[in-house]
């Protein structure tokens, strides 16, 4: 298993907004992908910056191809990004997840 982590920081002010969005938006995208094992969408506000930080599990390399396209390092972002995001991450990070409890 395979953990992928973005990062990304918005205006306090449109946390609310972005929050919905990504529910409505990327947890659906993220789920439609074989072998996407879960989402978890993380939230911490720091004065006028929230940063959102995604935790994707995914089964394999190939499913996150599936995801990303070929470079699986390079963050994915969607057109309405540019209506939240103070910056865009070119890289995001993985994983391999080597204990988990639940």
């Amino acid at each position: 298993m395979i953990a992928r982590l973005w990062h990304g920081k918005v205006l306090t002010t449109k946390a609310v907004q972005y929050r919905k969005y990504v529910n409505e938006r990327a947890i659906p995208d993220y789920r439609s992908i074989r072998g996407n094992l879960s989402v978890h969408i993380l939230e911490r506000a720091d004065g006028g910056v929230t940063h959102f930080m995604t935790l994707t599990l995914w089964e394999n390399l190939e499913a996150i191809r599936d995801f990303a396209g070929e470079d699986v390092e390079k963050a994915k972002y969607y057109p309405e990004d540019q209506d939240f995001l103070l910056e865009f991450e070119p890289r995001v990070v993985h994983y391999d997840v080597v204990g988990m409890a639940s």
